[in-house]
């Protein structure tokens, strides 16, 4: 019975030990700027996708941020991807700070990302006062799952965290679940980024990622 139990306990160890080792954080080091290592600028719709790049913050962990600069009101979505990982259960988080924006602010980040067209979305805007979830697919947007409307300062740093499993989303800002839907549309793996849409100017710290297992 020992042996037994000495044998579980170390499946047991060694479970935990590989799930550990699936969470990733990503950094935006760099060159002030310029892109970070391994990300990549997309778009849906009208635009460029934005002028992402490394900026200094004060404010943020390790004094750099990421950010998108652009004041486009005419954009649709700006998008950046992360090239190097694939989810399809993830627990995610990331720090946000609107700067500025006329036409909208803030953002959020994208999960299941297979191109332009088709991804997950959470996003916060603090110049409507809500916190939303949506899907994009075939490159339109749906009307949101789900609405919270939520007042939080611009200029300062925010979290938000988003955990899908099968087609279970549940979205947290600041540590509060606000948002709890059930979706199919995009089952498959796919890339991680961040989002703004029009001229939202918006910056980006602390980007962690872990994958879920059933």
């Amino acid at each position: 019975m020992k042996i037994i139990s000495l044998a579980t306990s170390l499946f047991f160890v060694c479970a935990v030990v590989a799930t550990a080792q699936e969470a990733k954080k990503f950094t935006f080091e760099g060159k002030v700027g310029s892109l970070p290592k391994g990300w990549k600028t997309e778009k849906t719709g009208k635009g460029t996708g934005g002028d992402w790049q490394i900026v200094e913050d004060k404010d943020a962990v390790g004094g750099l941020s990421l950010a998108q600069t652009k004041a486009d009101r005419k954009a649709l979505f700006n998008i950046c991807v992360n090239e190097g990982a694939r989810y399809k259960d993830i627990d995610l988080t990331v720090k946000f700070k609107a700067i500025a924006g006329e036409t909208d602010q803030g953002g959020g980040p994208v999960w299941r990302f297979q191109d332009g067209n088709n991804y997950y979305i959470a996003r916060m805007n603090p110049l409507e006062d809500n916190f939303r979830v949506y899907k994009v697919t075939g490159g339109k947007r749906s009307a949101e799952f789900q609405n919270a409307d939520v007042t939080i300062p611009a200029g300062e740093w925010h979290t938000l965290k988003i955990k899908m499993a099968g087609n279970h989303i549940e979205c947290f800002l600041d540590g509060k679940k606000y948002l709890d839907v059930k979706d199919d549309s995009i089952a498959a793996a796919g890339k991680v980024g961040l989002w703004t849409k029009a001229d939202a100017q918006t910056s980006f710290d602390q980007f962690r990622v872990s994958g879920l297992k059933k």
